[in-house]
């Protein structure tokens, strides 16, 4: 009894994402598998795999159906994933492996259908005969009809979650999960602080812009610095104009706002444009006129 119903669990469904992540990492190891056996030919002529590449890349997919659908009913991803295969044309509601003959047309579905459709390509590209070019005609059409399938049945798998291939649908076999799935507990810990840490960074996205950064950082700036006492003498002036108050740096084309300071042109002009109530980082005083600084003083100062 106890067994039984182990294996009315063990074929519960298996949610769309993980037959879908299945799919996937069955084609990352594949491309994996197929990178390393590429590798190994690197000192070798190039294009040695060139003419052989489909019957090569079909004994790599043959080797691996043997060790995974053949003997564990299930892919690798599935494996991953604590998946497998189940006989889904049997009338018992039990676990049942697949039959012989659906593991066969399974590889002749996958391993031969690739196979044919890469081979088929390089067969007929470069025949020019009428028969040749309609056997390319029908091949390529029935291509796309398989696809035009394949899209259908991938419509249908979101519909109602069951065969996530056409391979799969036509074969009359499902994905179940090997072993009782257990409650899983959620936490909401993690989701909480992203919620939070969003909504604050939305909150500082919105509230930076109304912040006049360049005054705010100018009034510290002079409450950090001694205040300096207004004169407007020429010689406090000329003692003031070896560096400009905002950059720093040797003022260029240096102009006064009615204090004892100096800036240069453009950054005086440019922070006095971007706050009308602009003042003296220095000594605070507001701007009253903008004028350039007297030749006489400068020429003092140069010498």
């Amino acid at each position: 009894m106890a067994s039984s119903i182990g294996n009315e669990k063990s074929v519960n469904p298996v949610l769309r994402i993980s037959q879908l992540d299945a799919l996937e990492l069955n084609k990352a190891l594949e491309q994996l598998a197929w990178s390393q056996f590429t590798s190994c030919f690197h000192g070798f002529k190039p294009g040695v795999l060139a003419h052989f590449e489909p019957e090569v890349k079909a004994f790599l997919w043959l080797i691996l159906w043997r060790f995974t659908i053949y003997s564990k009913n299930a892919t690798v991803g599935q494996a991953i994933l604590n998946i497998q295969y189940k006989n889904n044309l049997s009338q018992s509601e039990k676990y049942q492996p697949l039959s012989k003959h659906q593991k066969l047309w399974y590889l002749i579905f996958t391993v031969g259908g690739r196979w044919l459709e890469e081979r088929c390509y390089d067969l007929f590209s470069n025949r020019q005969l009428q028969s040749f070019c309609k056997i390319k005609c029908y091949i390529n059409f029935g291509a796309g009809l398989l696809k035009l399938c394949g899209l259908l049945n991938f419509l249908i798998f979101l519909q109602k979650g069951t065969f996530a291939t056409l391979t799969e649908r036509i074969l009359g076999i499902r994905s179940v999960f090997c072993k009782p799935q257990s409650v899983r507990q959620v936490g909401f810990e993690y989701m909480n602080r992203e919620l939070l840490w969003h909504g604050f960074a939305e909150f500082l996205i919105y509230l930076l812009p109304l912040i006049n950064v360049q005054k705010l950082k100018l009034k510290i700036s002079s409450w950090c610095l001694p205040i300096a006492g207004l004169s407007n003498s020429e010689n406090a002036l000329a003692a003031h104009c070896k560096e400009c108050s905002l950059c720093g740096e040797w003022p260029t084309m240096p102009h006064t706002i009615g204090c004892s300071h100096v800036f240069c042109y453009y950054c005086i002009k440019s922070n006095y444009l971007f706050d009308m109530y602009f003042t003296c980082p220095k000594c605070g005083s507001e701007v009253h006129s903008l004028q350039p600084l007297k030749y006489k003083i400068e020429m003092t100062e140069l010498h």
